[in-house]
């Protein structure tokens, strides 16, 4: 296990910002994940020569999400607070942001993916958002998917709890490229793509692209935010749900 869960650096001349998860093989979305990645997008988003930023991950997944501990109550409202902070960051990055993804990406790990820009994925990728079964519900997916995949598709990761495998995460539009090695896929892509345009013009372009959905989502995310929080989590069911999970037992539905 490496001391830092992100590791950092430039290529491509400065050019393009390198983000990694770097606590395999699970690649736990936690507090401390959540503040690398939040730091990392604040330190280097105003370098003028950056034309975007690439997330991957070190290991054979992604992310297996965020960590249960932390969605129990005396800890669920700090660790959502910074989650959510960090989609912000993501949303209003002024850079494409492309993201590779290999292995499961579930949970806290597919709401951070799906902040992204691009999103490339390898055949056995396995997307989904299960937190429905520990009876409680992923607030960023519930903005950022019905966004990018339409408001069918959403509910039907969101409220089955389903993974979707890669071929059906690309038919869906919640990936946008296969490829075997979709770390090189996405580089080539910024090779030619991205790399050969002016790097000021881009943050224009991003900014235009992406202004009203940025908006909606971040608008929506505060409402969500408060649902989960000052409603959801007051059930017994939810915490029933998170603690059954942690103690590695069937969960007890009193369905209030």
């Amino acid at each position: 296990m490496s001391e830092s869960p992100l590791k950092v650096w430039l290529e491509r001349d400065g050019s393009l910002l390198r983000l990694r998860l770097a606590r395999p093989k699970a690649n736990i979305v936690d507090a401390a994940m959540i503040a690398a990645l939040d730091a990392a997008l604040a330190e280097y988003r105003d370098t003028k020569e950056l034309r975007a930023v690439l997330l991957d991950h070190e290991g054979p997944h992604f992310s297996f999400g965020a960590s249960v501990d932390e969605h129990l109550p005396g800890q669920c409202a700090e660790m959502l607070k910074a989650l959510h902070s960090l989609v912000r960051s993501m949303l209003n990055c002024p850079l494409p942001l492309l993201v590779s993804i290999k292995g499961q990406c579930l949970g806290g790990g597919l709401e951070v993916a799906a902040a992204g820009s691009m999103l490339f994925a390898a055949p056995d990728a396995k997307l989904g958002q299960p937190e429905i079964k520990l009876a409680v519900f992923a607030p960023a997916a519930s903005c950022l998917l019905p966004e990018r995949i339409g408001q069918a598709k959403a509910e039907d990761l969101l409220l089955s709890g389903r993974s979707m495998g890669a071929e059906e995460a690309l038919a869906t539009g919640l990936i946008d490229r296969l490829a075997d090695d979709p770390e090189e896929a996405a580089l080539a892509y910024f090779d030619k793509y991205l790399a050969p345009s002016s790097a000021s013009t881009l943050r224009f372009a991003v900014s235009a692209a992406r202004d009203e959905y940025r908006q909606r989502v971040i608008a929506k995310l505060e409402r969500v935010e408060t649902l989960y929080l000052a409603q959801l989590m007051e059930t017994k069911d939810a915490v029933e749900g998170l603690t059954a999970f942690l103690e590695k037992r069937p969960a007890k539905w009193e369905n209030c």
